[in-house]
């Protein structure tokens, strides 16, 4: 099948990937077609298969691009106190994860719709980033600074709770996203203080 006309491949691929992203975001994967991102990309569905071999395909390759993405982000202070880290963890995941609304959805919500192989890639990517989380805990734990009796329970609280902020924050509302930060850094700080 020809190109289509106007359609060039560094252009293409990435709108069909942030088409099949806003369109996973908010029908779900299972309700997305092909033609529907065909359609959005202006494209005909055959187009699509020179950008990715298949659906799941797609839907992986933008779950993958999240954690690295992330992981790629992410760095860890290790020579400040564990308390300077978990901070700057704090403040990290809630930017990151606030300037990517769709793709934090996708890699949350999708998780089902992975193929087993699949699954296991981005199990083993978000054990990745957690891992880096649990060894902030542990440090503060050696250190004295942080009472926590389970660092992975720790670990999985602190996140769930750092990631619901983009269920409910909205740009323009009551708290600007720093107030959020700041309060959210006050909780998690007296969730694992060892001081009474």
């Amino acid at each position: 099948m020809a190109r289509t006309a106007g359609s060039h491949s560094d252009i293409t691929g990435p709108r069909v990937r942030e088409a099949a992203l806003r369109l996973f975001a908010q029908q779900g994967f299972a309700a997305v077609s092909m033609r529907q991102i065909a359609g959005e990309v202006g494209v005909q569905v055959g187009a699509l298969y020179n950008y990715t071999p298949d659906k799941q395909s797609l839907l992986f390759d933008l779950m993958k691009s999240h954690m690295d993405g992330l992981l790629a982000a992410y760095a860890d202070h290790s020579a400040a106190t564990a308390e300077a880290r978990l901070h700057d963890f704090v403040q990290f995941h809630i930017r990151f994860h606030h300037d990517r609304p769709d793709a934090v959805f996708i890699a949350y919500m999708e998780l089902r719709n992975l193929t087993p192989e699949n699954f296991a890639v981005i199990e083993a990517l978000r054990r990745q980033y957690e891992d880096r989380l649990e060894d902030i805990l542990r440090a503060g734990v050696a250190s004295g600074s942080f009472d926590v009796p389970d660092t992975k329970i720790a670990t999985l609280a602190v996140i769930a709770m750092l990631t619901g902020v983009n269920t409910w924050f909205r740009a323009g509302g009551r708290l600007s996203l720093e107030d959020v930060e700041a309060q959210y850094w006050q909780m998690v700080r007296k969730a694992v203080s060892a001081e009474g």
